[in-house]
Formats: C-alpha cells, structure tokens, sequence
C-alpha cells in the first residue's frame, strides 16, 4: 500500500496534488510519502514483536536526512555500509546504540570514526577487517561489538546484481569456517562478540530462501554455543521484495515474514535484527517527470521525458521495472499505445520502458515513475552535466523539498582550474 491515488483525476501525493509539486518545485523531482514510510516502518515492528527486536532501516536505499530522522524519530536503528552513511544517521539524531556497520571494505579511518562516535557493532565480513577493528579498538581503549557476517550458500533466486548469499558473492565468511573465525575473535583484545550476522541478497518474493538461511544459523548459533560464545543477537538482513507493478504477483507480507523468524530462530531467546530498505522506502517515493517530446520513430513512438538515466538507473541498470503513470488521471475508456520511453541522455541505455502501454500524452504532461523510493535518488549523479534531481517530503496536506536542486553555477564551481592552466 502507498499513498499516492488519484482524486479528483489528479495524481495526489497523501494530501498534495503532485502537479502542484512539480509547478513549484521543477521537474524531474522526488516525492515521499511520511504516512508510507511510517506505515511500512510499522509493519516490520507489528511482525516481530513476540521478540525483542530493532528494526535498521538500511540506509543505502534511502539515505536523505529528513527521511532517515522521521524514521529515527519512530525508533529505527540504522543499517550503514559507509562513514558518509554513519554520518547522516547520526546527523538525523540517531545513536550510535541503534547504528549497524555492514559492507566488506570498511577503511582503518571509517572503523575509528565509528568507535569514536559510538556503534552498536560491526558486521565482520573477514578476517583482516576483524584484525583491523580489534587494532583500532585496542588503541584507542573501547570494546568494539561485533557479529560475524556468515555466507550460508543461499540461492536467494533474485537478480544476479543483488545476489549476496552464494558461495560466490563477496560477501561473508563461509559458513564451514565460521566457528574458526569466531574462535580468533574471541582470542583478540578489543573484541566483544555479540551475535551472527546473515544477508542473502535483495528484492526476494519468497521466504523458502530466507528459511533455508535462518535454519542454518540458527545451527550455527548452537554450535558457537555450545564452544562458550554468547550468541546474544541475530542480525538477519533485509531482502524482502516490493510490487513494482500492479499485477498478480504479491510478494510476501512482512507479517508472513516474522512468523518464519519466529519459526526458525525464536526459540533462541536472542534480540533479532533486520535491515529492510526497500520494503520502508520503495512505494513510499515517485519520480515525477515532464514529456519533452513525443517523436513517431520507424515502427514505434518514442515518449522522451526530462528524467534520464541519471536521475533512475534502475532500468539501465537492472533493466528494472517501473510503473508509469500519468498526473492527470485517464478518462474512462481512454486508449493506450505503445511508447519507449526514454530520456534526453545521449545513450541507447538511457531507457525506462520498450513498448510501454500508456495513454495518449503530449509535450509537457506530467507522468509518475512508481515505486521509486528506493534505490532511485541515492544512486543518481550529474551525468551530462544534469543538476542532481531534487527530493520532496510530503506529511498530510503540506510539503517541504529535502534535497534543493543546484545550480549550474553550484555544480561548476566545484570544479578548480590549476593555476598553470
């Protein structure tokens, strides 16, 4: 669910026409909803519940301050994979107790800044980063808590570009060898271990894999057990998948979801963390964009909007899909035709849709990217030199732009010419 719907045959965003939006703020432009985001923040909360628990939003699906404090503000931990990312958690308020340090590739300066700051601990994605932390821990005299990232050979069965739980992936320890790895924490100074640490991949829209996962750390947390180490938190992911269109297919809820952590895990008496990003952020943001042109090419019409590949990868990217629709709703009956729909990017892969059914539109109607809220404005750029597109959050019947769109002046001032040129 979201609350973006049509009323009055104006596309609304909670209370506030979007065409209002776009008039104000220029297109192409991010727009949020706070009444999804708390709503989707809630579901995780509702679900596990019977458990001690702490939700981490992961930040790298949406990393805009005001988005990350609404959440905070809720009782979200944070799920960081950079210090720039621990940065802005801690700058929307967030403690350092409900911040999570995940990723593979966590510098010597990114590990201090955090023990300095405050963190409730480090997923250890190898043995020269846990040699690394135990370091900086023991130099600078604090106690850093850490949960091993453990790589269970889990085929999540999602896209191959966000696949994190086979034995080929980057990411974690291999399994077989955690209980080594464990022992070495335990015999390092510095290093408090705290828990287990498991993520399978993103955007699953089936729980056999999560199952298959949580089974086996759920054995692995017996094992360590049972050689003295207090396995005191499981931290499980995130992953779960969004709708991106609105057909048949419905992943599942995350209802259905705790009742498999409880299944699998709950008899262990451990606090559960999970890291969702997308399932809180997806459907709670749309990218808004004007039609430039609508060309008639050799077999096929070609809808050219002024989003591109650099406001929404996604597509290129992935070759994801996203609903398009328009602002002004369709009359009743009203016919579609295929569009590809592009942008003005001078790539071929500056591409949304091949042969989308859409309603007749012309130069300057307004349409509506869905589900864009996550993975869309944290991985936009200024390609071609294009202003880096603006985000919008919108609470009831009022709105406030979070992110403002610089100038051209702004983005070529940063640049500096040497002195000998």
């Amino acid at each position: 669910m979201d609350h973006f719907i049509y009323k009055d045959g104006q596309l609304h965003a909670e209370g506030v026409p979007v065409a209002d939006i776009a008039q104000a703020v220029g297109t192409p432009v991010y727009v949020y909803s706070a009444a999804t985001l708390e709503r989707h923040y809630r579901l995780f909360t509702e679900a596990l519940s019977p458990m001690p628990h702490l939700v981490c939003f992961a930040v790298k699906s949406n990393s805009n301050v005001a988005v990350l404090k609404l959440l905070g503000d809720l009782g979200a931990g944070m799920d960081v994979v950079s210090m720039g990312e621990y940065l802005r958690a801690k700058a929307a308020g967030v403690p350092g107790d409900r911040i999570v340090f995940s990723g593979v590739g966590k510098t010597r300066p990114e590990i201090r800044c955090v023990l300095e700051g405050g963190i409730r601990q480090f997923n250890v994605e190898s043995e020269p980063e846990l040699m690394a932390i135990s370091a900086i821990a023991t130099e600078l005299g604090v106690t850093a808590p850490i949960a091993v990232r453990v790589n269970p050979d889990v085929d999540a069965k999602t896209h191959e570009k966000i696949a994190t739980g086979k034995s080929e992936n980057k990411f974690g320890i291999p399994i077989a060898k955690a209980r080594a790895v464990y022992a070495l924490a335990a015999s390092l100074p510095g290093i408090d271990v705290v828990g287990i640490d498991v993520h399978i991949g993103s955007q699953l829209t089936d729980l056999a894999p999560f199952e298959e996962a949580y089974l086996k750390v759920a054995e692995l947390t017996r094992a360590l057990r049972a050689d003295g180490h207090d396995i005191r938190r499981l931290d499980l992911g995130g992953g779960l998948g969004i709708p991106y269109t609105r057909s048949n297919e419905v992943p599942p809820l995350p209802s259905d979801y705790g009742a498999l952590i409880q299944r699998t895990v709950g008899d262990l008496g451990c606090e559960i963390e999970i890291e969702p990003g997308r399932l809180i952020s997806g459907n709670a943001g749309i990218l808004v964009s004007e039609t430039i042109y609508v060309k008639e090419g050799e077999g096929r019409n070609f809808l050219i909007l002024d989003a591109a590949m650099n406001d929404l990868v996604r597509p290129s990217m992935y070759g994801a899909h996203h609903d398009i629709v328009p602002v002004i709703e369709p009359g009743a009956g009203a016919e579609a035709q295929a569009f590809d729909v592009v942008g003005p990017v001078c790539e071929t892969g500056d591409t949304f849709a091949k042969g989308r059914a859409l309603p007749a539109l012309a130069a300057g109607d307004l349409v509506a990217f869905r589900s864009a809220g996550a993975y869309g404005a944290v991985m936009a750029s200024e390609y071609n030199t294009r202003p880096m597109v603006p985000e919008v959050l919108v609470k009831g019947d009022h709105f406030a732009v979070i992110r403002a769109r610089p100038t051209f002046d702004e983005i070529i001032n940063r640049d500096t010419i040497p002195v000998w040129l």
